[in-house]
C-alpha cells in the first residue's frame, strides 16, 4: 500500500503516549545489551547484524506485556538499535589503534576516555546531520527503505497477536547453551588435520562449532555465505599452501609441523593479500553505487537551502535546526581537541576537524539514502571510512606527519568518520520506520542520542575484555603445556622496544603484562588474532601503517589489488566478502557456508510444497528471529567467559580433547531446528 495515500499508522495529532520512561530505559538496556552482540559477532566473523528487527522484537514483547502502546514499541526499538552501529563504528576502527602498535597496552583509562569520546561525539555527529537530510530522504518515494518497511511491519503485527518474541528467546538459549559446551570443553569448538601430500601439505579444518556463525550465515542466506567461503577456500586450499611449499620446496625437512607452517603463511602473507582485495572491493563497492552516491550529495545539499522552519505536524518535528547546528559547532571543537592530542599539531587539528565536518555531513547523507535502497544491513560503511582514511592520510603526509603520531591522527578521523556514518545510516532507518508508524522524528532523535552514549560508556570496556580475555586464556594454555614439556625458557627474537632480544624464564614471562605475554611467546591471540581477527580494524591498520610509515610488503597488497581487480573482471558478486573470507580462518566461514546451506534448505523446501507469499514471509521472519537469537545467545556467553578470564579466573574442562564427533552432531541439531522451525510455521500460515 502506498504509505503516502494512507498516512501513518498512528495519526499526526494523536496524543498516545511514546517516549516513555520505560521505553526509553528498556531502549538503553538493549542499546548496550546488542552494542556488545554486534562488537562480539564483528570482531569475531567480520560482519555485523542489523540490530532493529531483535530490538523490535523484544520491545514489543517487553512493551505489550506492560501494556504499552505501539510508539512505545518503535521509541524502544529505536534508541536500542543504535547500540548495535555504535558497535561496527567501534569495531572498524578502535582495534586498529592496537594492530597499529599505538595503543599498547590498549586497556588503559586514558585510552577509554578518549574511546569514548569518539565514539559519543561522532554518534552524536551523525543524529545532527540526520536532522538536517531527514525530510529529503524519508519523503522521497523512490526510496523503498527495506528493512524500515519490516520493523514497522514487526511492530503492525504485534497489534494483531503476531508476536515472535518466543522464536528469539528460543534462539538464544540453544546458543547460549552450546556456547556453555563449547567453553566448558565438553564438545570441541575446532578441528584440524595436516595431510601430506607429495613434498607439500594441505591443512584440512572443520566448521567451528559456533551458533552465532551459523545464524550469521543463515540470515545472509546461501548466496553470500559461499561467495564468503569461497575465499576461505582459495586462502586455505590453494594460497597458503601453495606458498608454504614454495618456500620450502628445496629442502622440506626442517618442516616440523606442517600444520603451523601452513597456518604462519596464511597470517603474514595471505592476510596482506585479502587487505589488498578488501580495498579494492571497498572501492567497487562505492563505485558500483556512484548514481546513488552522487543523487544523494546532491540532494542533500539542495536540501539545505530548502529547508524552512515553520509550523509542521507532530510527525514531522526534527530537532531544532538552530541546536542542531550549535551541537554540530560544540562536537567540532571536541574533534579539534582530540585531533590535537593525536597529531601534536595545531593546524593538521584544524584541517582533520574541517575536513571531518565535509566528508561526515556528505557521507552521512550517502549513508542514509543508501540505506534506503539496500538497508543498513548491505551498507559500506567500512569502504567510506577507507575513502576517508586514505585521504586524510596522503593529507597528513603533505602537513608533514609521520611515524606513530601521524598513524594515531589519520586512524582518529578514521574512527569518527566510521561512528558517524554507522550511526547517520542507522538513524535514517528507524526515522523511516517511525514515519510509517506515526512517530515523533525529535523525540526519536534524542532517545537515539541516550542509546549512543550507554553504548559508548561500555564498549571499551566490553572489547578490552574480548581482547584481553583471549590472550590470557590462549597464553595461559601455552604456558601450561611449556611447563608440561619441561620447557625453562623462550627466546625472544621480534622487534618490539618493550621487550629484550634474550631468553626469558618461565617465571619471567608469567611476570609480564599479558599482552607482552602474547608478544614474547607469539600466541597470536587478541585483536588481530586467530580467534577475533577483527578484519576491518587490520585493513585500517594496515592501510594507515602503509602510507604513513611505508614498512608494510607493498608487494603482497599489490598482488590482493590485481586479485580484486580479477574479481571484478569475472563479475563476482561480492570481491570484498571474497577478501574478508580469505581473511578469516576457514573454521569461520565454514559455519557461515553452512548456516547459508540451512536457509537454502528452507527455501528449497518452500518451492517444493508452493508455499504463499505469506507462508514464505512467515518463515523467513522466524527462522530470521532464531537466527538472531542464536548470535546474540552465544555473544553473551562468549563475554562472560572473556572476563572471567580477564578477571584471571580459570574455569576447568570436562574434557582435555573433547569429541569433534559431538560437535557436527550439535550443528546438525542447531540445522534442524532452523529448517523445522520455519517450515511448522509456514505450514501453519498456509
Amino acid at each position: 500500500m502506498d504509505q503516502k495515500a494512507s498516512g501513518p499508522f498512528v495519526s499526526a495529532d494523536s496524543d498516545m503516549k511514546e517516549a516513555t520512561l520505560r521505553a526509553v530505559l528498556l531502549g538503553v538496556v538493549m542499546a548496550m545489551f546488542m552494542g556488545a552482540a554486534n562488537a562480539y559477532l564483528g570482531l569475531k566473523a567480520g560482519m555485523t547484524i542489523a540490530a532493529t528487527y531483535t530490538t523490535a522484537v523484544v520491545g514489543m514483547a517487553v512493551i505489550k506485556s506492560m501494556r504499552g502502546t505501539i510508539l512505545e514499541e518503535n521509541c524502544a526499538r529505536t534508541v536500542g538499535s543504535i547500540g548495535g552501529n555504535v558497535a561496527s563504528g567501534a569495531i572498524f576502527t578502535l582495534p586498529a589503534f592496537f594492530i597499529a602498535g599505538i595503543w599498547q597496552p590498549f586497556f588503559t583509562l586514558e585510552h577509554y576516555l578518549v574511546s569514548t569520546v569518539i565514539l559519543i561525539s561522532g554518534g552524536v555527529l551523525g543524529i545532527m546531520f540526520v536532522t538536517i537530510t531527514r525530510r529529503v530522504l524519508v519523503n522521497n518515494e523512490e526510496l523503498p527503505f527495506p528493512e524500515s518497511q519490516a520493523a514497522a511491519e514487526i511492530h503492525k503485527a504485534g497489534q494483531k497477536g503476531q508476536g515472535g518474541s518466543r522464536f528469539l528467546l528460543a534462539g538464544m538459549g540453544l546458543g547460549g547453551f552450546f556456547a556453555v559446551l563449547t567453553e566448558f570443553k565438553v564438545i570441541a569448538a575446532k578441528w584440524q588435520a595436516a595431510l601430506g601430500v607429495g613434498k607439500g601439505a594441505l591443512l584440512v579444518r572443520g566448521p567451528e562449532m559456533s551458533p552465532a556463525f551459523l545464524g550469521v550465515g543463515y540470515i545472509i542466506g546461501p548466496r553470500l555465505a559461499g561467495i564468503n567461503f569461497s575465499g576461505g577456500v582459495l586462502a586455505w586450499g590453494l594460497l597458503a599452501p601453495a606458498l608454504a611449499f614454495f618456500l620450502h620446496w628445496k629442502d622440506a625437512v626442517p618442516v616440523t609441523n606442517w600444520a603451523e607452517e601452513i597456518i604462519s603463511v596464511w597470517r603474514n602473507y595471505v592476510r596482506l593479500i585479502a587487505i589488498g582485495g578488501m580495498l579494492v572491493g571497498a572501492f567497487y563497492t562505492l563505485f558500483k553505487m556512484r548514481k546513488s552516491l552522487i543523487e544523494g550529495i546532491t540532494r542533500s545539499i539542495s536540501n539545505l537551502s530548502q529547508r524552512q522552519d515553520r509550523a509542521v505536524l507532530r510527525t514531522d518535528q526534527d530537532i531544532n535546526l538552530k541546536w542542531a547546528i550549535m551541537v554540530i559547532s560544540v562536537v567540532l571543537a571536541i574533534v579539534f581537541f582530540v585531533f590535537n592530542w593525536f597529531a601534536h599539531d595545531v593546524v593538521a587539528a584544524l584541517i582533520a576537524a574541517a575536513v571531518m565536518l565535509v566528508l561526515g555531513f556528505i557521507f552521512s547523507a550517502v549513508s542514509g539514502y543508501l540505506v534506503g535502497i539496500i538497508g543498513v544491513s548491505s551498507n559500506p560503511t567500512s569502504g567510506l571510512t577507507v575513502a576517508v582514511l586514505i585521504a586524510v592520510a596522503f593529507m597528513m603526509v603533505v602537513l608533514g606527519l609521520e611515524g606513530a603520531t601521524g598513524v594515531a591522527a589519520v586512524l582518529g578521523v578514521a574512527a569518527f568518520t566510521c561512528v558517524t556514518v554507522s550511526v547517520a545510516g542507522e538513524m535514517m532507518q528507524d526515522l523511516k520506520a517511525g514515519h510509517i508508524l506515526g512517530c515523533t522524528p525529535w523525540r526519536m532523535q534524542l532517545g537515539d542520542i541516550l542509546g549512543i552514549a550507554a553504548a559508548a560508556l561500555t564498549m571499551f570496556f566490553v572489547l578490552s575484555i574480548l581482547h584481553l580475555g583471549d590472550i590470557k586464556t590462549v597464553v595461559s594454555a601455552k604456558l601450561a603445556g611449556l611447563e608440561r614439556a619441561r620447557v625453562e625458557s623462550v627466546r625472544y627474537e621480534g622487534s618490539s622496544p618493550a621487550l629484550q632480544q634474550r631468553a626469558y624464564a618461565i617465571a619471567e614471562i608469567r611476570a609480564l603484562a599479558p599482552e607482552l605475554q602474547n608478544e614474547l611467546l607469539g600466541t597470536n591471540a587478541g585483536f588481530g588474532g586467530a580467534k577475533i581477527p577483527a578484519p576491518q580494524a587490520s585493513l585500517m591498520a594496515v592501510v594507515a601503517r602503509s602510507i604513513m610509515e611505508r614498512k608494510t610488503e607493498w608487494i603482497f597488497i599489490l598482488a590482493g589489488v590485481f586479485m580484486g581487480l580479477a574479481f571484478i573482471l569475472m563479475q563476482v558478486k561480492s570481491p570484498m566478502l571474497v577478501s574478508v573470507g580469505m581473511y578469516l580462518p576457514i573454521e569461520t566461514s565454514f559455519a557461515i557456508f553452512i548456516g547459508g546451506l540451512f536457509k537454502g534448505l528452507v527455501g528449497s523446501l518452500g518451492d517444493r510444497d508452493r508455499w504463499s507469499d505469506g507462508a514464505k514471509q512467515s518463515a523467513e521472519n522466524t527462522g530470521t528471529l532464531m537466527a538472531s537469537g542464536l548470535i546474540a545467545g552465544e555473544a553473551m556467553i562468549g563475554i562472560l567467559f572473556a572476563a572471567l578470564a580477564f578477571a584471571g579466573i580459570e574455569l576447568p574442562g570436562v574434557f582435555e580433547n573433547p569429541s569433534y564427533l559431538f560437535s557436527l552432531g550439535s550443528i546438525a541439531f542447531l540445522g534442524v531446528v532452523l529448517v523445522a522451525a520455519p517450515r511448522a510455521r509456514a505450514k501453519a500460515a498456509s
